[in-house]
């Protein structure tokens, strides 16, 4: 990966950042890498941040999208919003992702804030999971707004914790020896390591340009579902065949791998349904507009090696 320099990390001047979802998994990264680049930086939780290495580092504050007096409270003062709530693991959660981001929106008008980072997914052609229908109806809020947005298209995060790694990590290590995986499970996929997702944004923040768009965000590899179980299986040691079976509904296999894995049912069956689409990226126009000429996204293989390296100590507490 290229290596950064001070003035990389700042292309623009120090700003002042709140990050919503900041105990979740991508700000808890995000984080840290916004303070090392000379920002100050506003945590934005329900929970609070003293668990985290970073607490005595940022000013935080309270924050629940279904409250328009904490939005507005918390946007106050703010140069840039950086946007990581979803709604998955409800089963209203496209009405509630929907009202938490016009309500988020129009408190950065009201208080002048000057730019908004939301990290969404990928658009596939076709009709769209309600999982992904809900995260492009956000990011339309968004870009519609007074307020410029950069809007992150990202596809499968790989890191310790993301709930698309975890669901990887979990199926293979728990499945058997003879793995079955549906026939259909055949569409590409295109990952990205949580350290180069981090990156990107960080230089969202920092651009001194006014961006109102969407960037698709993908690393550089990019295989089907069938060979990212084949990859994960060789870089974790398992002995895995994977046999792919016809005709299983997704339904059946939704409510079976959260079974297995034992996370949340609707998380769960949103990411399986959106497995039948190809995650890959249109365009490369991230590269021009954010990041350096030399930089290298890291190869997939070796962002699951480093996830797994990562495992204990980087679970959320």
């Amino acid at each position: 990966m290229a290596s950064s320099t001070a003035q990389d990390d700042t292309i623009g001047s120090s700003r002042r950042v709140l990050v919503t979802g900041a105990t979740g998994y991508v700000g808890s990264h995000l984080v840290p890498a916004l303070l090392d680049a000379g920002h100050t930086v506003l945590a934005a939780s329900r929970s609070g941040t003293s668990a985290f290495p970073w607490d005595g580092d940022v000013e935080t504050r309270e924050f629940d999208v279904e409250d328009e007096e904490l939005i507005d409270r918390a946007v106050e003062g703010v140069d840039v919003v950086i946007y990581l709530i979803h709604s998955m693991a409800s089963s209203d959660f496209e009405r509630r992702d929907r009202e938490a981001a016009t309500r988020v929106a129009a408190a950065c008008e009201r208080a002048g804030v000057d730019r908004i980072v939301y990290l969404s997914g990928l658009v596939p052609d076709g009709e769209l999971s309600p999982h992904l229908r809900s995260r492009h109806e956000v990011e339309q809020i968004f870009l519609e707004s007074a307020v410029p947005t950069v809007v992150l298209r990202a596809s499968m995060i790989i890191g310790a914790g993301s709930t698309s790694y975890e669901l990887l990590r979990r199926l293979s290590e728990r499945l058997p020896i003879f793995t079955p995986v549906p026939s259909w499970m055949r569409s590409l996929i295109q990952p990205i390591a949580i350290e180069d997702v981090t990156r990107i944004m960080q230089r969202a923040v920092a651009s001194p340009e006014t961006i109102n768009r969407a960037f698709d965000v993908g690393g550089e590899d990019v295989l089907t579902y069938f060979e990212l179980l084949q990859l994960f299986a060789r870089v974790a040691g398992l002995l895995r065949v994977q046999v792919s079976v016809p005709g299983l509904p997704q339904e059946v296999v939704g409510e079976s791998s959260a079974i297995i894995s034992g996370m949340p049912r609707n998380e769960v069956n949103n990411l399986i349904e959106s497995l039948r689409h190809d995650m890959v990226c249109e365009d490369y126009d991230v590269r021009d507009a954010l990041l350096e000429p030399d930089y290298d996204y890291l190869p997939i293989g070796d962002g699951l090696r480093r996830a797994l390296g990562q495992e204990d100590e980087s679970r959320t507490p």
